[in-house]
């Protein structure tokens, strides 16, 4: 059961096949077993590849089952229109096409697999760049609010400033009226005259501009800090949203660009068994000697062949006799007095009913 199975995977004719040898039929069955493998390992691959895309299991298994139908198709196309020929060279041509093609379905099966194998070395390469990618987020989301919160913070240090400003004036105008009442600057005479009442009177003023300024100032820098205080707001909100964006970066083509930063020498070595395994069909039946099934369907296909001539050289000289037979008879006809008469009669009736039915036009036109 499991023979015949293979065989009917291998695409080979099995009416002809059922007459060859037993290690005839066991050299197909190994190549059928080769085509059936290779469909399950194509179907293993694609069903993992769209489980990382889309992330379900049963959406996975049956588009998976699709691409490895369509591989068993094709590798059971390639391998059953391979014929032996009597040129080697002849045989390599005819192969060559269908093993350019077995090479590239070989790459693309072997790839997701690739991904699966060296899944935690491909994990820790996704991870340094999730990382980077957050941190450049991180720089440039930080970017996008910091030119906002530097102009808001030079505000508040030029209203501090303003203060501070007016308080040293405040300070200097104080000592200018003590110093005038002890008589150490000024006019030099102790105690509290005009010129001390007005410098008192400009201090007072001052302090009171400066009671002011503060308080107008404070209302300011508190409103400078509120909104500092919301852009920090948004710039922690931009960066809880966009790191799950960076962290979910674990798509296929991300594990593809991943492989591709691993040392190439293994990965090659798992591509170059795929393409072995995919093109090993091809390149048995390409060294193979020409066997009994090959003589057999050979003479096979010359049958058919030699049969469709026959009839096709059979249908042309009918079509010559009867064409002849044609011209014959139709050269017979002319000399005949019967049909002439005949022929002469219709030709007239149909004459009389034109011209009367010209007459009748012509008379309604009038």
């Amino acid at each position: 059961m499991i023979k015949k199975f293979f065989i009917l995977c291998s695409g080979a004719d099995r009416d002809i096949l059922a007459t060859c040898s037993n290690g005839e039929q066991n050299k197909f069955a190994g190549i059928g077993a080769t085509v059936f493998f290779t469909a399950l390992l194509a179907w293993i691959s694609a069903s993992y590849a769209l489980y990382t895309v889309f992330d379900n299991l049963f959406t996975s298994i049956f588009f998976g089952s699709i691409w490895g139908l369509l591989i068993f198709n094709l590798d059971r196309f390639i391998v059953g229109t391979l014929r032996k020929r009597k040129s080697k060279i002849n045989e390599v041509l005819q192969a060559l096409p269908r093993f350019l093609l077995a090479i590239i379905i070989a790459i693309v099966i072997s790839k997701p697999l690739e991904l699966k194998i060296y899944q935690k070395e491909i994990d820790a390469v996704l991870q340094e760049e999730r990382n980077s990618k957050l941190m450049a987020n991180k720089d440039q989301v930080t970017a996008y609010f910091q030119k906002d919160r530097d102009a808001l913070t030079t505000e508040i240090d030029l209203l501090k400033k303003e203060v501070k400003t007016k308080e040293e004036e405040v300070n200097q105008l104080y000592n200018t009226y003590i110093t005038e009442a002890e008589g150490t600057s000024g006019t030099g005479k102790l105690g509290k005259g005009p010129v001390y009442e007005e410098k008192r009177e400009k201090h007072d003023a001052a302090l009171a501009e400066l009671q002011t300024l503060k308080t107008t100032n404070a209302e300011k820098i508190l409103q400078k800090e509120n909104e500092i205080t919301a852009l920090n707001n948004a710039l922690e909100k931009q960066l809880l949203e966009s790191s799950p964006i960076v962290s979910n970066f674990d798509g296929l083509m991300a594990r593809i660009n991943a492989l591709n930063k691993l040392p190439w020498i293994p990965v090659l070595f798992i591509t170059l068994l795929f393409l072995t395994i995919e093109t090993a069909p091809v390149l048995i039946k390409l060294l193979a000697s020409k066997g009994e099934y090959d003589f057999k369907l050979a003479d096979n296909e010359e049958a058919r062949a030699t049969w469709m001539s026959q009839k096709s050289y059979q249908r042309k000289k009918q079509l010559e006799t009867d064409q002849s037979l044609n011209d014959k008879i139709y050269e017979d006809l002319k000399q005949d007095e019967e049909l002439y008469q005949k022929k002469r009669k219709t030709a007239m009736e149909i004459a009389n009913l034109q011209a009367e039915a010209f007459y009748k036009q012509q008379k309604s036109v009038l």
